[in-house]
């Protein structure tokens, strides 16, 4: 594996003032856990889980700049790879010691099944431990760092745990009173290039989850909202859940607009995409 030291600056566009004011915070300037934990709390919050661009059509672009201009400047959120290269700029400027590593998702697979490395999450290296940051797997995206060890951890949401199995890490959730599998990881070192090729592939292969269903997420404090096509949820904290289906386009756009904060590039492109796709029976 390259030294995590390998790189440890941000990618030149990002800006740390605008991005700390998008998610809220206004605590240390300091590579200390506190601060990790804050940070990792707020940006899912602010910045929710959504594939919009894949879903019209639009490209996702993953160099700093862009990022920065449709997550940051905008009221835009993104998925992992966008997530986490934007968490780990961040997390550079502030002086933490970061490193991409990528996971195949086990989600709703049986453990055998075999999947492509499609995921993205970080390692940080923090006063001679190893945490995990991830502030973008959809519907149950961390909302606490994680550390590299075999206990149960809890964050302000779901309990998790990671789980060491043939050189590999299942990364697992409390979820519905038993453990779920979300992705399988190793500690191999990735970089900007390796995820480029990734997120272009799921970003615009016709058959792509991303480019054919809509998907958005956002944790709150008391609860955690999920919208799968035209079906929204929210999962209060205690296990009560609820679930309405939108009856049209509008509506739709109306509720990724006001739960979800995001704002739609283009509402009658996302109307058309909505009937093509058939999300509303």
């Amino acid at each position: 594996m390259s030294d995590t030291n390998s790189v440890s600056a941000p990618r030149d566009g990002f800006d740390l003032d605008a991005y700390l004011d998008r998610i809220g915070y206004d605590g240390p300037h300091a590579a200390t856990l506190d601060v990790l934990r804050d940070l990792h709390l707020l940006h899912p919050a602010a910045i929710p889980f959504e594939n919009l661009n894949p879903f019209l059509g639009l490209p996702v672009t993953l160099d700093a700049q862009t990022l920065q201009a449709k997550m940051v400047d905008q009221p835009r959120g993104g998925y992992c790879f966008e997530q986490n290269l934007l968490f780990m700029d961040a997390l550079r400027a502030l002086g933490f010691q970061v490193s991409g590593l990528a996971a195949r998702v086990m989600w709703n697979r049986p453990p055998d099944f075999l999947t492509p490395r499609s995921h993205m999450l970080l390692r940080i290296e923090l006063d001679g431990e190893t945490w995990l940051a991830d502030v973008g797997f959809g519907g149950l995206t961390q909302t606490a760092p994680l550390r590299l060890a075999p206990d149960e951890q809890e964050t302000p949401h779901e309990n998790f745990r990671l789980v060491e199995q043939d050189g590999h890490f299942l990364s697992q959730a409390l979820a519905g009173g038993a453990w779920r599998t979300l992705y399988r990881f190793d500690l191999a070192e990735n970089f900007e290039v390796d995820y480029a090729v990734t997120s272009y592939f799921l970003s615009t292969h016709p058959q792509s989850q991303f480019v054919t269903g809509l998907m958005l997420a956002r944790p709150l404090a008391d609860r955690r909202l999920a919208l799968a096509n035209n079906r929204l949820t929210t999962h209060w904290l205690g296990g009560r859940s609820e679930r309405r289906e939108l009856a049209d386009a509008a509506a739709l756009a109306d509720a990724i607009e006001g739960e979800f904060g995001i704002a739609i590039p283009d509402r009658a492109l996302f109307a058309a995409k909505v009937a093509e796709r058939g999300i509303i029976a």
